[in-house]
């Protein structure tokens, strides 16, 4: 049989064939005197049970274990294995499909994903309040909120260590405490205000200051904690590097002095 026979014969292609030769699954058959190359029906019978294993999921070093092993046992356990993999995916694919099917239920209930979405249904309630509180604005949305809920969904999804206790105290003040909303966004168009100032500008202590007061209580003792360990994160690198990074000069300097002012209060 030529090659293309061959092909025909077992169901494949003549481009498949030259590459279980490259790969050595299927031995190359010496050449004829007019420079074809003849297969015989044990070829065929090789290249069928190939086409069959890789039909079942197997891949190609997989099959070459198989076919240089021989053995229906090796078979056998192999193809366990493969009914583990693939039970394990069926299940991955459930987990996924349950995230999913919250995901577009979350987007039912509020007219739409918030646009820093997919994130937990607790934070996306968070965010369809903070469009409600944006809505009640004079104004357009400060900047700052939108920011904010940047920085929020990028701790939940790949949150540093302590990040998703912080996130759930937050959460919960923010559910808690009346008005948080609504001192959170007066404290959003304040930052907004410093977003061309310098770090020297007059208004930055009252900003902090009000940074602070605008602090849930649930957080305030965490948040002390950690600006008591945070002396060199202004002009340093990594995660608290690129958070400074993202502000101006002023709001850098209120968020600092901010950060200052909850250490020395110990979070009261």
């Amino acid at each position: 049989m030529r090659i293309g026979e061959l092909a025909a014969l077992a169901g494949v292609t003549t481009r498949t064939i030259r590459h279980y030769h490259h790969v050595g699954l299927l031995p190359e058959s010496p050449r004829e005197a007019n420079g074809y190359r003849s297969y015989g029906l044990s070829d065929a019978i090789r290249l069928a049970r190939i086409r069959r294993l890789t039909e079942l999921g197997l891949g190609l070093e997989e099959i070459r274990d198989v076919l240089s092993d021989d053995t229906a046992h090796e078979l056998d356990e192999v193809l366990a294995e493969l009914d583990d993999d693939l039970a394990a995916q069926e299940e991955a694919i459930r987990r996924r499909r349950e995230r999913l099917s919250e995901v577009l239920r979350q987007a039912g209930e509020n007219g739409g994903l918030p646009r820093e979405g997919p994130v937990s249904p607790e934070l996306a309630a968070l965010f369809t309040e903070m469009s409600r509180a944006s809505a009640e604005l004079p104004g357009p949305e400060p900047r700052m909120a939108a920011k904010e809920r940047e920085l929020l969904a990028l701790l939940e999804a790949a949150p540093a260590p302590g990040a998703a206790e912080w996130l759930g105290g937050l959460l919960r003040a923010l559910k808690s405490e009346p008005g948080a909303l609504r001192r959170a966004y007066e404290v959003y168009a304040q930052m907004d205000g410093l977003a061309d100032a310098a770090a020297d500008d007059p208004r930055v202590p009252a900003v902090a200051r009000a940074l602070v007061a605008a602090l849930p209580a649930e957080i305030a003792a965490p948040m002390a904690e950690a600006a008591g360990q945070t002396s060199g994160m202004r002009g340093g690198g990594g995660f608290e590097g690129a958070f400074f990074a993202e502000f101006s000069a002023a709001q850098a300097e209120a968020v600092w002095q901010a950060m200052r002012l909850i250490a020395e209060r110990g979070g009261r």
